[in-house]
């Protein structure tokens, strides 16, 4: 196995075919040339030194270590987390979800988030997501907010609308971006349940744990946090309050490690998972490895049209070492 990982380059930015998707990609080489690719949201020239000195000379199967060292900057810690796995699968011959214990599925839900200010644009983007095979979609608030019923009209407007265009077969996960206040969030979970949606996501802050357990509890649509979640113990004091159905942890913050260790606090309390990732394709095949090691994973967030087409909204497990991705070309 590879004993010398040594951070070479580190590129910054809009990358390769997503000129919309900005994000910072890691590359960490070992001694013997292997490579291993990690995605973040954002990093700086200086964050090559900090990784450069707490990584270096690990070796490449201590990713719980690196972790423990990278701590105090949670998205240098997911690149390298996912960098280092990269590694082991490469020099094992094995794809990551291999080296993790081997897949619970072989298949994985999409859900594609859909982009655009009116109605007719996000039909129109649910239109190129379900040529692609993707049936599971996220689809935004509408920009006025309020307490009266014209808001929640307007949002049953939206969704009637995407159902017409989507067909029987598609599903919907509503995203609050935690800009509704949990009266709010209660008053549309009970206006919407004709919908059956697989979840509302991130409908208010969390801040108040009692307001979001009582949102949880007084509405059959689901409810999904974790997106702005850095801390374990407040997705514990989820769980624990019976506040969440989704778990959401954020990919480009806890890593694969990180959120399998969520998974797993979320198991014992029977709560499925559906972490949230909003980059690159490393960041995607992060994901898919990650979703097939889990057995309550749920589906996994594509942010843009992927190279390789779903079928009937579903994604086959990547097949090649590692995280089984190229470098995208700069």
């Amino acid at each position: 196995m590879p004993a010398d990982i040594q951070p070479r380059d580190l590129e910054i930015g809009q990358i390769g075919a997503f000129p919309r998707r900005g994000y910072t990609l890691l590359r960490l080489t070992t001694r013997s040339g292997i490579q291993g690719l990690g995605e973040c949201a954002a990093a700086s020239a200086g964050d090559v030194q900090f990784v450069t000195e707490r990584v270096r000379g690990k070796p490449a199967t201590a990713y719980e270590v690196a972790g423990e060292l990278l701590a105090a900057r949670p998205a240098l810690r997911a690149a390298v987390d996912m960098a280092l796995l990269d590694i082991v699968g490469k020099a094992s011959q094995a794809p990551v979800y291999q080296v993790l214990g081997g897949p619970t599925r072989f298949k994985v839900r999409a859900l594609a988030r859909l982009e655009g200010d009116t109605d007719e644009a996000l039909a129109a983007a649910l239109g190129r997501a379900e040529a692609a095979g993707v049936r599971c979609h996220a689809v935004p608030l509408p920009r006025a907010r309020g307490k009266s019923q014209a808001f929640a009209d307007a949002v049953r407007r939206r969704l009637e609308v995407l159902r017409q265009a989507g067909g029987a077969n598609t599903n919907f996960v509503l995203d609050g971006a935690s800009e509704l206040t949990p009266g709010m969030a209660g008053s549309l979970c009970a206006a919407l349940e004709r919908f059956h949606l697989l979840w509302f996501d991130e409908p208010c802050p969390v801040a108040n744990l009692r307001a979001v357990s009582r949102l949880a509890s007084e509405s059959v649509t689901p409810v999904g946090f974790g997106r702005r979640i850095v801390d374990g113990g407040t997705f514990q004091d989820l769980l624990r309050e019976g506040a969440v159905d989704v778990l959401r942890p954020d990919l480009r913050v806890h890593g694969i490690t990180g959120a399998r260790r969520l998974a797993a606090l979320a198991e014992t309390y029977y709560v499925a998972v559906a972490p949230y990732h909003d980059g690159g394709p490393v960041g995607t095949a992060a994901a898919l490895h990650l979703a097939a090691s889990l057995p309550n994973s749920f589906a996994v967030e594509i942010p843009f049209p992927p190279a390789g087409t779903a079928t009937d909204g579903y994604l086959s497990l990547p097949s090649g070492p590692g995280l089984g991705i190229q470098e995208p070309a700069a």
